[in-house]
């Protein structure tokens, strides 16, 4: 089992869930997970080419992008702190997108997700 062995893809190879369910969940925490810019440019702190510019400059530093908003003076700490308070607020994890779409019960999903973090702990164990 490899590092990108996924939790989704580990729940099909057990036949709990299907791709269909994997593909359904992901679509709900992406119309559920707004990246920081987005939500930045929703409260009026940052236009399209603000964003835009943030995310070229990040593109060539090994930064976040509210630490390069601040950083460029486009955002104050306070606001990057209030807005990834916002964002951890209303963040959809992928287990708790199966069970909103019905896919498997909350019980399962932590008792599946605590033998997923066991397995990934043994396989990457040099013993």
């Amino acid at each position: 089992m490899n590092k990108r062995y996924s939790f989704g893809k580990y729940l099909i190879e057990k036949g709990i869930i299907t791709m269909e369910d994997v593909i359904n969940a992901r679509i709900l925490q992406i119309k559920n997970n707004r990246p920081f810019g987005e939500l930045a440019k929703q409260k009026g702190l940052l236009t399209d080419d603000d964003i835009l510019r943030i995310l070229v400059i990040q593109e060539q530093v090994d930064d976040r992008f509210g630490e390069i908003a601040i950083k460029e003076k486009y955002l104050t700490r306070e606001q990057v702190d209030d807005l990834l308070g916002e964002q951890s607020d209303s963040h959809l994890f992928f287990g708790e997108a199966l069970v909103k779409i019905g896919a498997i019960s909350e019980e399962e999903v932590i008792r599946q997700l605590k033998e997923y973090k066991d397995t990934l702990r043994k396989q990457n164990s040099p013993f």
